[in-house]
């Protein structure tokens, strides 16, 4: 049987819970069908441990920048200095970087401000900028519609898990939206509702692992071989087969981490 082929366009490989087992995890992701998968930064200082990971792996990537929970840690890095950091082959985005009133480790106007010199980085660099969105849709909103009248940039709100309100203006502005394994749970209508609504050509799925494990591994570790099980949910919700999504998906991902090596082509010849 061919495996479809599958993008998990956001999970923490550098974090502590998968120390001593990447190269399992890898494996098992590519018995899924997750071929290939882009560990996200979540503070520019640990990005020599990501690009480690990611040059170790031939189907791993990363991206560069200052989570919004670790804002006031980096209140400062530059744009600048994302630009050029974003330069090494192995990093294809930025971020992720955003707001995020859940959690009080950063007032919002640092976050704020760390945020604008993501969006600047993503603009000059042409890279999507990878945007993490909690509890903050209005000023999110705000600052998207800001920035995209200055000029637009390529982003992603990633592990959508906001309001239609917020689904429906990034759309507008030309973003895309991310899919995690919040999809699946089963007080998620509101989320399966947005991706229904969703043009299918905007989509990408996620896990965000070690976080947000779908079931049948809810409340345990999650890890990049369970997009697959976001992305059957995904294909319930549309109406489509799985292989359709995971086509789909991968298109979409590979249109907007642009940077990124598609191997499909290459497989196919």
């Amino acid at each position: 049987m061919t495996l479809p082929f599958i993008v998990d366009s956001h999970c923490h490989l550098d974090f502590p819970d998968f120390d001593g087992e990447r190269d399992a995890l890898i494996a098992r992701a590519a018995d899924k069908g997750v071929r290939l998968m882009v560990t996200i930064s979540t503070k520019v200082e640990r990005l020599p441990v990501l690009l480690e990971i990611a040059e170790a792996y031939p189907n791993v990537y990363a991206t560069v920048g200052t989570h919004p929970n670790s804002a006031a840690e980096e209140p400062d890095v530059p744009t600048e200095r994302l630009v050029a950091l974003s330069a090494h082959r192995k990093i294809v985005g930025i971020g992720e970087a955003g707001l995020d009133y859940h959690y009080d480790k950063a007032g919002p106007a640092v976050q704020e401000a760390v945020f604008r010199r993501h969006i600047d980085a993503a603009r000059e660099t042409r890279l999507p900028l990878v945007i993490h969105a909690r509890d903050a849709d209005a000023d999110m909103e705000r600052i998207l519609a800001e920035e995209t009248a200055r000029g637009a940039f390529p982003f992603l709100l990633h592990c959508f898990s906001s309001g239609p309100r917020l689904a429906e203006a990034g759309l507008e502005m030309g973003g895309y939206i991310s899919f995690s394994g919040i999809l699946t749970f089963n007080r998620s209508e509101e989320i399966r509702a947005v991706a229904a609504a969703s043009p299918m050509d905007r989509i990408l799925v996620e896990t965000d692992a070690p976080f947000l494990a779908p079931p049948p591994f809810r409340g345990k570790r999650n890890e990049p071989a369970y997009t697959r099980y976001t992305a059957e949910v995904l294909a319930k919700v549309k109406g489509l087969t799985l292989d359709e999504v995971a086509e789909a998906t991968s298109d979409n991902f590979f249109r907007l981490f642009a940077k990124t090596p598609d191997p499909r082509a290459a497989e196919a010849a």
